[in-house]
């Protein structure tokens, strides 16, 4: 029997909501905006997108909530979420009595890498590192298949450790709003890349303008993204020596820059503790789309 699985990316503008079969083929899918600093509402909203999804396919589905936080209170209160109407709410048990049922919920980042373990770039892989970089900085590892969630819910949260080896052209240690200073989300995130380049030549440009540029020749871009690419190096060889994962997925919006897979090897080879390097670091199959993916996956 085909079993229906509905899978949410509660986003801080956005709801989206994903209708999957076995086979990971998309049924239906439906967005919405989020209702700004409205928890009940927001709640509402999940609920209602879900009984929209399944009036449009006739049955009844598993439920899987992607969020930009983690469920790590004692109660099961969500902390560390950017959308912050949800911090100190019990998310899930909210969401399971408007439902009616029982569901699962992750951080979005996890979810990220679950889709591409499942289905995506990471397909067959044992243990896999997803990669977020985008406004934030942040990551979840999947290993045979699960999520790992960790003691305090930050499995993967790679982006609020120091960025390694911190050379004169990293100094001052930057602040993060996390209250800490030389993050790597302060250095990684793509913000943080057109700040940098505006502080450095002058010219408050887009990442995606900076690859563009340096693509058609542009040395100042290319030397700010040489600077990207080797703190990027720096920071994923501390999670290899650890994790030592089989597959490295990229997401968020920083990982269309196709020039970051051709040079990250060399950038991490060098710190990792290994002669012979050869993870691979590759794009992810469902885009934007892995997320709210991954939710659904949550019931496997």
């Amino acid at each position: 029997m085909n079993r229906l699985r509905i899978g949410v990316d509660l986003g801080g503008t956005k709801i989206e909501a994903i209708a999957l079969d076995d086979r990971g083929d998309t049924l239906y899918r439906q967005r919405i905006a989020t209702p700004q600093g409205d928890y009940p509402a927001t709640v509402a909203a999940v609920a209602g997108l879900v009984a929209s999804l399944e009036q449009a396919l006739g049955g009844r589905a598993s439920v899987g909530i992607g969020i930009p936080g983690s469920e790590a209170g004692r109660d099961g209160e969500i902390h560390n979420a950017n959308s912050t109407c949800l911090i100190g709410r019990t998310l899930r048990r909210d969401l399971a009595l408007a439902l009616g049922r029982e569901i699962r919920l992750a951080n979005d980042a996890n979810c990220f890498a679950l889709s591409e373990a499942v289905d995506g770039a990471a397909r067959g892989a044992e243990v896999v590192f997803g990669v977020i970089l985008g406004t934030g900085v942040g990551g979840g590892i999947v290993v045979r298949g699960r999520p790992l969630h960790g003691t305090h819910a930050i499995a993967g949260e790679w982006g609020h450790n120091p960025l390694p080896l911190p050379s004169t052209d990293d100094l001052p240690l930057r602040p993060c709003y996390c209250g800490r200073t030389g993050c790597i989300e302060t250095y990684l995130c793509g913000p943080a890349l057109s700040r940098e380049h505006a502080v450095r030549h002058g010219e408050a440009l887009s990442p995606m303008v900076i690859d563009q540029r340096a693509r058609a020749g542009d040395a100042a871009c290319e030397a700010t993204l040489k600077r990207y690419e080797e703190r990027l190096g720096r920071a994923l060889a501390g999670v290899i020596n650890i994790l030592d994962p089989d597959v490295i997925v990229l997401g968020g919006g920083l990982s269309n820059m196709a020039r970051l897979y051709a040079n990250l090897p060399a950038c991490c080879g060098r710190h990792v503790f290994s002669g012979n390097f050869r993870t691979p670091i590759v794009a992810p199959a469902h885009g934007d789309s892995s997320g709210v993916r991954g939710a659904a996956w949550l019931w496997d």
